[in-house]
């Protein structure tokens, strides 16, 4: 087995299983270190145990390795695909089967884990038939938000990828252009209407001052849902239940007004899948659904393996009675586009 196929597949089981990131860096770290030597080279140093030498490899990266190169799939790695044979969440199965693509993940360029063209492989291997791209916009500078600059380097690289799927045949895969464009204090969105126009998907969402009273925060979300670049209202509560964050409650809004803005303006509310947001609750999913709301079950995905965390999303979405219809990622590419682009 190809030794780096093996520390990467490692590494995007142990992110789907939420393992600690030091343990994830360290097959990340490893596959990066032998992936810019000759292969030959890295059995020989694996065979007569030089490898263990090199800073960044370690003891079980070495081992795995060791098993790989000796053709061998490695006893870690098929430990995880076993366990990875169990799915993560109870129901949803058949929800989570309709689902074409994903509106919400983030790579290295902002506060993600990995390069671009790594989430994309891992979309692609899942299945998935298109993935956006939605690093953070300028103000969230604690995530790394992307300057108009650096998002139009990134779009660049976007096409470049798509370009490199069109050569090989791609499996029908796309990687959509996007942001997750911060919901300013004003109810405006933090980026250019200009740079806006140029992507595929806008998924925004409020990441400060959380704890605004109700009209405020309200007034806020109203006025981001207002303008006509916004497709999805991304993770609407901000609550965190778990996870190393700690915990956070909801936001105060008037989720009435908000899911009526959204049905009105057709932007879809997120159902977002992180484990440690579950967000929106059940009774506000439910709420949005009277209101006559489009969903999107989203990853929020900071790594490969977080792709899976569809899973999560798409059993919430079933247990509230949430169709398949209603839920922009069940649709085919050309249909999802076009609705994303209405207001362009």
């Amino acid at each position: 087995m190809d030794a780096v196929a093996a520390l990467n597949e490692i590494a995007f089981w142990l992110e789907r299983e939420l393992a600690p990131t030091f343990k994830v860096q360290a097959f990340r770290k490893a596959a990066g270190i032998i992936a810019a030597l000759d292969p030959e080279d890295v059995a020989a140093r694996a065979r007569n145990g030089r490898l263990k030498s090199m800073k960044g490899i370690g003891d079980r990266t070495f081992e795995v390795i060791r098993q790989a190169v000796d053709g061998a799939v490695p006893d870690y790695l098929e430990g995880l695909r076993e366990r990875g044979q169990q799915p993560l969440a109870d129901g949803g199965a058949e929800l989570h089967s309709a689902l074409r693509g994903d509106l919400h993940s983030h790579s290295d360029w902002s506060d993600g884990g990995s390069p671009i063209e790594l989430m994309a492989d891992a979309a692609r291997t899942l299945g998935r038939e298109y993935l956006a791209l939605t690093d953070h916009s300028p103000s969230l500078k604690i995530a790394n938000g992307l300057t108009a600059e650096r998002l139009t380097e990134q779009l660049d690289i976007v096409a470049g990828i798509n370009s490199g799927f069109d050569d090989d045949g791609g499996g029908g895969f796309r990687l959509l252009a996007g942001i997750e464009v911060d919901i300013l204090e004003d109810g405006t969105l933090d980026q250019s209407a200009d740079m806006l126009d140029r992507l595929d998907v806008v998924v925004a969402s409020v990441h400060s001052k959380l704890r605004s009273d109700r009209s405020t925060m309200t007034a806020r979300m109203l006025g981001a849902i207002s303008d006509p670049h916004m497709n999805v209202l991304g993770h609407c509560t901000g609550r965190l239940l778990q996870g190393s964050r700690g915990t956070r409650p909801q936001s105060d809004f008037d989720a009435e007004r908000v899911f009526a803005a959204c049905a009105e303006q057709d932007v879809a509310v997120e159902i977002n899948s992180r484990p440690e947001r579950q967000d929106p609750p059940d009774d506000l999913i439910r709420l949005a659904l009277d209101a006559g709301c489009l969903f999107s079950i989203d990853s929020d995905a900071h790594a490969p393996g977080q792709l899976d965390f569809l899973q999560y999303g798409a059993a919430r979405a079933a247990a509230n009675g949430v169709p398949a219809e209603r839920i922009v990622t069940t649709w085919p590419l050309g249909r999802l586009l076009e609705w994303a682009g209405r207001g362009k």
